[in-house]
């Protein structure tokens, strides 16, 4: 070979992932999905703006906050968010990146491509990842921009009481927001096997949904507190522990530690599945 021969290497080609991104962010039912998320912080924020300012006792810390500072709306509609619509919407788009295909037909025709089957799950993954990231971030920007229109900014007065500027109030309220976003996407790495399971993704659905549901049921239950540290969702609420002075990383690290066992071990379970499947829908 001469170097006038010599192309160089082959660059890696996003263009799978772009196209399954917009089938995702495309998708009308997606797009509702996401204004659902988004409809969360409205609620609150105008719920709270209308009550009577002596109403605001035996709420959570984020709740008795709002008031004070609009940032607080942010925080208050992940902590609802948390137990159910974040989860669903997570669980919709993995349960369907693989059953989905098999279901309408069209992942025989793309394995022909050829698409290996490793960077097929990959790009899927990366994908749901990115989507996770994307339902949290709108509930928080929704939040944060609503909640800055009615209650104004400021200072922030963290959960032990010290207070912080609003710059540094800003970035702790989009760490929390990527630190669930992480979390959520370690649901997703359940949904994705889930998916290589069935063609019916509905079914793939309402299992992670069961799934993460059966975790905080779980989380609840003393008599087996041992095995909570390795619940799913059990670190879930340790992005509290951000609004902290000092800061609390204690609870978030082992809550990125678990989602990172949860990936890693889903990932490989629907690698090991979809490898050996014999694919004819």
């Amino acid at each position: 070979m001469t170097w006038s021969t010599y192309v160089g290497p082959r660059g890696v080609s996003t263009r799978f992932l772009r196209s399954e991104l917009r089938l995702i962010f495309l998708r009308r039912r997606n797009q509702a999905g996401l204004l659902v998320l988004a409809a969360v912080p409205v609620l609150i924020s105008v719920a709270v703006k209308v009550s009577s300012p002596g109403n605001d006792g035996g709420g959570p810390d984020f709740f008795s906050s709002i008031t004070e500072n609009g940032l607080f709306v942010a925080l208050a509609s992940l902590t609802i968010e948390l137990g159910l619509f974040l989860p669903l919407a997570v669980a919709a788009i993995s349960g369907d990146s693989v059953a989905g295909e098999a279901n309408i037909g069209t992942l025989r025709y793309l394995l022909t491509v050829p698409v290996q089957r490793a960077r097929l799950l990959a790009v899927k993954y990366l994908a749901i990842v990115v989507f996770a990231l994307a339902a949290t971030l709108t509930v928080t920007l929704t939040g944060v921009l609503l909640g800055l229109a009615l209650f104004g900014g400021g200072s922030m007065t963290l959960l032990s009481g010290s207070q912080i500027g609003f710059a540094d109030g800003l970035l702790r309220v989009l760490l929390a927001s990527v630190y669930l976003g992480l979390c959520f996407a370690s649901l997703g790495a359940v949904g994705l096997f889930v998916s290589t399971l069935t063609e019916q993704p509905i079914g793939a659905m309402i299992a992670v949904v069961i799934f993460s549901t059966a975790s905080f049921i779980l989380d609840t239950i003393p008599q087996i507190a041992w095995i909570h540290p390795f619940l799913i969702t059990h670190h879930w609420l340790a992005f509290g522990d951000l609004f902290r002075d000092p800061v609390a990383l204690g609870g978030v690290q082992q809550g990125l530690y678990v989602a990172a066992a949860y990936t890693i071990v889903f990932w490989l379970a629907a690698w090991a599945r979809f490898a050996a499947k014999d694919v004819t829908s």
